[in-house]
Parts: C-alpha cells; sequence; structure tokens
C-alpha cells in the first residue's frame, strides 16, 4: 500500500524488501484479530532507513539490526521499543531449469563463482557479506568486470530470471518467491551469516502505542509459522 491510500486510523509502517512478504502475511493477521488497519511500505532497506531518517511520517520501522541501531542513535526511532523479530540466511540462486553448480562447500562455491558467467548480490547484508567473501578469497578483483550489484528494491532474482546474472546472492526470503529462478541452497554452513531483522517505533509516529501493540504481535509465538513460511527463523 501506498501513503497516499493510508487510512486516518492505520499504523504506518516501511521496511526492507526482505521482511515484505512476511510482514504482509502478519499484517493482515494483526487487522483481522486486532481490528487494526496496518498499511506497510517495502522499499530497499537503504530508501527504507533514508525515509526514516528524513522524518517521514511512519509508527514503526523494519530493517536489518545494524540499520535499526543507527536510527536510534541518530534520534529516529525509540530505542527502549526494539523488538527482534526474524533471523535471516543467505542463498544462491539460478534461472529455472539452468545447470545447478556444486555449492556444498567453501571450496566448492569459490569455484562456482570463478566459473559463473555473472554474479548478481544486493545493497542489502547479504551484499556486503558477499563482498567481504569475495576478497577473503581472493578473487574480487578476478572477478570484479562480471560482478552485479542489483539496485535498491530490486531483488537480485529478478535479473537472474531475466538472464542478467548467472549465479545470484541474496536474503532466502527475498528469492524463495521469485518466479523464473530455483533457490540452489544456502551458503555452506562454514561461511553462513545470518542477519536478524528487527522493528521499532519512529519518534515521528503519532500512534506509538498502537505500533507497540503490533510489535508485540509480530514478535509473538503466534508469528513464528508465517515466519518458517517465507524463510526465515523467529529470534
Amino acid at each position: 500500500m501506498t501513503l497516499e491510500s493510508r487510512e486516518v486510523d492505520a499504523i504506518m509502517g516501511i521496511c526492507s524488501m526482505a521482511m515484505r512478504h512476511v510482514l504482509a502475511e502478519l499484517g493482515a493477521a494483526y487487522e483481522r484479530q486486532a481490528g487494526q488497519p496496518v498499511d506497510i511500505v517495502s522499499v530497499g532497506g537503504i530508501d527504507a532507513a533514508r525515509r526514516v531518517g528524513n522524518g517521514e511520517a511512519f509508527d514503526f520501522v523494519v530493517l536489518a539490526d545494524d540499520a535499526i541501531e543507527r536510527l536510534a542513535s541518530a534520534g529516529c526511532v525509540d530505542p527502549k521499543s526494539r523488538t527482534d523479530l526474524a533471523r535471516s540466511a543467505v542463498a544462491i540462486a539460478v534461472a529455472a531449469g539452468a545447470k545447478r553448480p556444486d555449492v556444498s562447500s567453501e571450496s566448492a562455491l569459490r569455484d562456482a563463482v570463478l566459473r559463473a558467467r555473472s554474479i548478481g548480490y544486493s545493497t542489502g547484508p547479504s551484499g556486503a557479506h558477499i563482498v567481504r567473501l569475495f576478497e577473503r578469497w581472493g578473487i574480487a578483483e578476478t572477478i570484479a568486470s562480471r560482478v552485479v550489484q542489483a539496485p535498491p528494491g530490486i531483488p537480485v532474482g529478478t535479473l537472474v530470471a531475466q538472464g542478467d546474472v548467472e549465479l545470484g546472492f541474496q536474503q532466502l526470503s527475498e528469492l524463495m518467491h521469485l518466479p523464473g529462478i530455483e533457490v540452489i541452497g544456502l551458503l555452506p554452513a562454514e561461511i553462513q551469516v545470518a542477519t536478524v531483522f528487527s522493528a521499532a517505533v519512529c519518534t515521528a509516529s503519532k500512534s506509538r502505542a498502537a505500533a507497540k501493540a503490533l510489535l508485540s504481535f509480530l514478535a509473538s509465538p503466534e508469528a513464528d509459522a508465517a515466519k518458517r513460511h517465507h524463510g526465515m527463523e523467529p529470534v
């Protein structure tokens, strides 16, 4: 939903793309349960943080925990309201029907990256981890001309489905619902990184009590099944 469609009594939130599916499901469930309308805008994490930082009239924000910490330090969210919601792992995808490279170990994945025609990653936490991984492997310069960073708000899987990227890396929750691609596995355990997504009430909110009640629901056991359904683990 958009700002223009906001109802007067709705709780208005903004989140990164990784959380859009789970929050859409849980927001609808909360609306049915509590009778409280919930509107959530899903954009790239960088844009979401910028908009909250600029003081847009959101009641709550859901982002990677380090982004929430920065917003709290800047006085843009209430640090006492911070609520950890879910943990997400990084996955690997290829186009539907494409050859599935071996990604079962760190060495196998490194070889797959070196052989790939093009490699895609995001501007979010998973992308930062992948960049560090390429540097640690000593291949960053070798593959530099074949690396594609998806623009904020554009899933890496979209580039994979379009044929712009052969091997894509992003949060599992962002890849698993996209048509035209196949998730071939998670990063091997020895190089996996889990991003914790957290929520907080914005200081610009005029409905803080209602926003806090929603965050309590999002962190409750009632929300666990939806999180797992969308590729995340409850915290």
